[in-house]
């Protein structure tokens, strides 16, 4: 294995793949902060030289993870289709790349189920952002639940109805702003405030009862801890997706309070005692840093770590997977380029690995970032194909604290590039004269229609 180059006539010797993969990387804060990031553009472009020369099977066979340390990479390893893998095994990274370009859709798909994750890092570390977006718009996922997501001209929305104290009268009126918008046919998902058992078979129901009195073709979730969302359905709480965010080491999941053990045992639960007619009934969530700022990175760069997240979510055949791309804040992606730059290589490490990606395009108020930055990442990825986007009131998560989508924003995507939302959704909402020829009314974003 290959480890030198000579670049611009200066040498440069990597001492392992770890050292390599992080070198690689485009500029990162997060990557700077653990001090395993390129120290200039010149030592990057003589990483990428190196790792696009590497071999699929090279990769493989000298983990940056171990199996025997760690059970994401026992994950991930289980999850490569062999036979696939055998045909692409002695192809460079350079040469997936040009693949990736060049082939058809069907092609793509069936090139994806023969990566790693590892795999599917490297390519991402030397294409261009375009590149992200071409490949990417290959890859139709499509997942079911209670309705449908992913289909080509389809681009879903989570409507995020939450609130500073949870309190239902105002946690319902968010909801019917973003009907009222033709927003939430991906799912209606609460971020609690309060995370007891009590409290979370409040919001199942609250969510449900809205679904239910309407008709609405959707799903729903509250996003607590996946343990506390076991016990309210124990207790009999509506729930048609289960939800946990995600690491990609042991290590950091066990930092989130969660290991594959007790996901599996959560697997079985929502499959015999959740309301979702469909076979897709999980949500997941990552998002690039969570692992370093966890102390449980191993030395592996960011976007990495990120792509494992991929490779674990892969094997519970979730219903939806959302980077929360600019969420963790400036330590980890310092300003709108590294956000913009995140949000498109999750979404392609997602999409190549199988999974019905989303993203939410959302910033920190400390960060190097403002609403026009988000509009870019946002008109880019529904470009891309990306399945579906978060939206809040006014963009503004008054829970959270931070800024993402509106709902009007995701609405102006969709008359802007021709798309529409959900087939079930969206057949609702015409019934309801919110939308007419798939575009809104003059009845849109008047809640008063619920009310």
């Amino acid at each position: 294995m290959k480890l030198t180059v000579t670049y611009l006539g200066e040498s440069y010797r990597f001492h392992n793949l770890k050292e390599l993969f992080a070198k690689a990387n485009e500029e990162k804060s997060g990557d700077q902060l653990a001090e395993i990031a390129a120290e200039n553009a010149r030592e990057r472009m003589a990483a990428k030289l190196v790792l696009a020369e590497l071999t699929l099977a090279e990769i493989r066979n000298h983990p940056l993870l171990p199996p025997e340390e760690d059970e994401v990479t026992r994950v991930i390893e289980e999850g490569i289709d062999e036979a696939i893998y055998e045909k692409i095994r002695n192809w460079s990274v350079g040469e997936l790349r040009e693949q990736l370009l060049s082939q058809g859709e069907d092609e793509v798909r069936s090139i994806g189920r023969g990566l790693s994750s590892e795999m599917a890092a490297a390519v991402t570390k030397i294409m261009s952002n375009l590149d992200l977006i071409q490949a990417a718009s290959k890859c139709e996922v499509l997942s079911h639940c209670n309705t449908t997501l992913g289909q080509r001209g389809r681009l879903g929305s989570r409507a995020q109805p939450n609130h500073p104290t949870d309190d239902l009268q105002g946690v319902r009126a968010s909801i019917y702003e973003a009907l009222s918008y033709g927003m939430g046919d991906a799912v209606i998902g609460i971020n609690p405030v309060i995370d007891t058992t009590d409290n979370i078979v409040r919001l199942f129901h609250e969510t449900m009862d809205v679904i239910h009195k309407w008709g609405v073709p959707t799903q729903n979730s509250v996003l607590a801890h996946v343990t506390t969302q076991m016990r309210a359905i124990r207790k009999g709480a509506p729930a048609d997706l289960i939800f946990q965010s995600l690491a990609g080491t042991e290590r950091g999941n066990e930092s989130f309070g969660v290991n594959l053990s007790l996901l599996e045992e959560a697997d079985q639960l929502i499959r015999e005692e959740g309301t979702a007619k469909g076979s897709n009934r999980w949500y997941f969530e990552t998002g690039q840093g969570s692992e370093l700022s966890s102390n449980a990175h191993h030395g592996i760069d960011q976007l990495t770590l990120e792509s494992r997240c991929y490779g674990l979510a892969k094997r519970f055949k979730p219903f939806l997977v959302n980077t929360v791309v600019g969420f963790i804040g400036p330590e980890y992606l310092y300003d709108s380029k590294q956000v913009i730059r995140a949000g498109l290589e999750d979404h392609f490490m997602g999409k190549i690995q199988g999974l019905p990606m989303g993203v939410d395009v959302c910033y920190t108020n400390h960060m190097k970032a403002d609403q026009n930055d988000m509009d870019n990442l946002a008109v880019l990825l529904a470009t891309a194909g990306v399945n579906f986007l978060i939206g809040v009131p006014m963009a503004d998560d008054c829970m959270l604290n931070y800024q993402s989508l509106s709902y009007h924003d995701i609405a102006t995507l969709r008359e802007l590039l021709r798309l529409k939302s959900g087939n079930e959704f969206s057949d609702w909402a015409e019934k309801l004269g919110i939308l007419q020829n798939g575009r809104l009314t003059a009845l849109a974003g008047d809640p008063t229609l619920f009310m």
